[in-house]
């Protein structure tokens, strides 16, 4: 499949997890892609493994809550065609126990380096780009002890709506998806909880934990030519969780 073949795609947080996963369909889909993390190490050998399965792929290590880094990203690159927001922090706490640096800390993460990202992305993105958001079911959804989290996702899929009308008039979608329950190294200890997959089991209509590679087809969707007519939308990866009560 070469549905992106001529296309360039800076891809965050794409080290390891979901965002590893979509930098590795989009290059099968023949997309040049930049991975952007903060792991010089993990970035060279998810590039490495892009590459030795035909694909194109850089990488740029940059950390996304300093000033410039839209800037850092951005520098010497003629035109990103595809954007996907995907890096993100969590701080699972009690209310009580979050500061307002805390609190600040997340929303760099999740909600500011986005709009910068988006911003200086847009201003060189030629007609019939895409900027894809990675938000969260929890952008929808709540649960006690994720408060921060909660709200900077649940900003990202607001964000999306103002991107898209923003950008609307220059043929550039702007869509999100929220993954739900994925089984990546980061939730490992999760997945490996007999009462979380007891959990899952009751209350996604699929009863199970997603698979990484589940996420790509979605954004595949966002970033093809198949989803020309679709923006400001956010769609759930989520195996029924919102869905089955």
């Amino acid at each position: 499949m070469t549905i992106l073949t001529g296309k360039t795609a800076l891809v965050t947080g794409a080290s390891g997890g979901l965002g590893r996963e979509i930098a590795r369909a989009f290059a099968e889909a023949g997309a040049h892609v930049l991975l952007q993390g903060r792991s010089e190490d993990r970035l060279r050998a998810a590039a490495r493994t892009i590459a030795e399965s035909g694909g194109s792929a850089d990488y740029i290590v940059a950390e996304l809550d300093r000033d410039d880094a839209a800037a850092t990203l951005l520098e010497g690159r003629a035109g990103i065609d595809i954007l996907v927001n995907n890096a993100g922090a969590r701080d699972r706490r009690p209310l009580a126990d979050l500061t307002r640096a805390d609190v600040r800390r997340l929303l760099e993460t999740n909600l500011v380096a986005p709009f910068d990202l988006a911003r200086g992305v847009a201003a060189r993105m030629p007609s019939g780009g895409r900027v894809i958001n990675i938000t969260s079911i929890a952008g929808q959804i709540a649960r006690s002890g994720d408060a921060a989290y909660t709200m900077a996702k649940g900003g990202l899929d607001s964000l999306t709506r103002a991107l898209a009308a923003e950008l609307g008039s220059r043929q550039i979608t702007v869509n999100a998806v929220a993954p739900g329950f994925f089984a990546t190294e980061a939730n490992q200890p999760m997945v490996a909880d007999p009462a979380i997959a007891d959990h899952l089991a009751r209350r996604t209509a699929l009863g199970r934990w997603g698979r990484p590679g589940e996420i790509a087809g979605a954004v595949l969707f966002f970033a093809s030519p198949a989803s020309s007519y679709v923006t400001g939308q956010v769609l759930a990866v989520d195996g029924g969780y919102l869905a089955h009560f």
